[in-house]
């Protein structure tokens, strides 16, 4: 060995302990790593098949209820006409309808709750007969049409509900039905109701807690319904090409509920 050599092994002679305590450090991190990782397999393999630990939950349900004025009445206008002709009983049926909704805006009715919801022409049948008895023979005969057109319209004025009725009827309208009374905007009465009900199934749960001697911890789950009940009111049919002079009809609106039901669930201890 020269000299040069001798000199560098002896420059680095320092630096062999240093790495040397490295890899020891290195081996020993990778031991005990591998080792929890074992140990941490073997605990999931423990729980495989077997049904997540279950808490003890109790659920109390309660109601709130509002009520207030409906402040939108909806109904049906229908004009039902026959002709010997398709064109007669459309003719007919198109002034009819015309009149019924000029009469409508002059109510102060607006354009966007005035909506056609059918329109229907049917053939009319009569079946005759050209037999003699016992033994009668026949044929079904074409006797003429059926117009049917019906107006759905949203009254705002609560007032005008029976003139409106009056009114359409006098312009045309044979068939008049499915008046409802209902809450154009229902949101806030269902929110005034949703908190009275919470309010009652957070007590009755306080109430609950105690009689049990267990302790509320937090809310698990909550579910909520709503019912907003609608009025039905008057259901009219006139005679087909009637025409009746009467007074408006008196309507009376009442009053509608707006209910929430909800039921919590909380965790026990």
């Amino acid at each position: 060995m020269d000299n040069n050599n001798f000199q560098i092994i002896e420059k680095h002679k320092g630096l062999f302990p240093a790495l040397l305590l490295v890899l020891v450090l290195l081996l020993t991190a990778l031991f005990f790593s591998t080792v929890v990782d074992i140990q941490n397999k073997i605990k999931q393999g423990k729980y495989i098949g077997q049904e997540i630990e279950t808490k003890n939950t109790i659920t109390v349900s309660d109601k709130g209820e509002v009520y207030a004025k409906p402040d939108l009445a909806l109904s049906v206008f229908s004009v039902v006409t026959e002709a010997k002709t398709v064109n007669e009983a459309m003719a007919e049926n198109t002034e009819k309808m015309n009149a019924i909704i000029s009469f409508m805006k002059g109510e102060g009715v607006e354009e966007k709750d005035l909506k056609t919801i059918s329109f229907n022409i049917y053939p009319r049948y009569e079946w005759q007969r050209t037999g003699i008895p016992p033994y009668p023979e026949g044929r079904r005969v074409l006797t003429g049409y059926e117009v049917r057109q019906s107006l759905q319209v949203k009254i705002r004025e609560m007032a005008k509900i029976g003139d409106i009725i009056q009114g359409a009827t006098d312009a045309g309208a044979n068939q008049v039905g499915d008046l409802q009374f209902t809450i154009d905007n229902q949101d806030e009465l269902k929110k005034q109701a949703r908190e009275q009900a919470i309010e009652k199934a957070k007590a009755k749960a306080k109430e609950l807690a105690s009689q049990l001697d267990v302790n509320l911890i937090r809310i698990t789950n909550f579910y909520e319904s709503s019912v907003f009940p609608r009025y039905y009111g008057l259901e009219k049919m006139a005679g087909i090409g009637a025409v009746e002079e009467a007074t408006a009809p008196q309507i009376e609106t009442g009053e509608n509920k707006i209910e929430v039901t909800v039921s919590i669930t909380y965790e026990i201890n």
